[in-house]
């Protein structure tokens, strides 16, 4: 396993869209293993294999109960909205409303090849559309209200958030 380079807003590569993933290799579980050890490097809560330089349909969250490897994900169904303020591994400093659904299905695949379907509601929705989208090549920027540079306090905030997220996700 290897930490991969988070590639930041001004790579085109993050706005391509992924290709869809036809068969589970070894260097496809060897790629979600390492953006997993990515992700927690910088306590992140989910990344796209397009913010680590693949053009494949694979995202990782981690919520506060359950970690995920989404191999082709796809959301079914979407209810109600909220705006969500966010922030981006591939782009420093800055945050923004957007607005997502405040209930989404995915359906995806897992590593063994199984077909499954997660319900997420609230702020992990906003999360599973987030990471989502960066598959079709969109960064929440592109939707994003009121964008400003994260202060420090705010930071910390974000990244206290994370680090409990990964700790709740890591005890199950």
């Amino acid at each position: 396993m290897g930490l991969k380079q988070i590639r930041q807003q001004d790579d085109a590569i993050l706005t391509k869209k992924a290709k869809i993933v036809k068969e589970i290799t070894p260097s496809i579980l060897t790629l979600l293993d390492d953006m997993k050890e990515t992700m927690d490097s910088v306590n992140g809560v989910g990344i796209a294999a397009p913010q680590v330089g693949i053009l494949k349909r694979l995202v990782v969250i981690a919520s506060e109960d359950e970690f995920y490897e989404l191999i082709n994900p796809e959301i079914l169904e979407s209810e109600g909205t909220q705006t969500c303020n966010e922030a981006c591994l591939s782009i420093a400093g800055l945050c923004g409303d957007v607005e997502r659904p405040m209930k989404v299905t995915v359906k995806a695949t897992n590593r063994q090849g199984e077909e499954f379907t997660v319900v997420a509601e609230e702020y992990m929705a906003s999360v599973f559309c987030h990471e989502l989208d960066h598959l079709d090549g969109i960064l929440y920027i592109d939707k994003a209200t009121n964008v400003k540079p994260l202060d420090e306090e705010e930071r910390e905030e974000r990244r206290e958030r994370r680090r409990e997220q990964r700790r709740k996700a890591h005890e199950q």
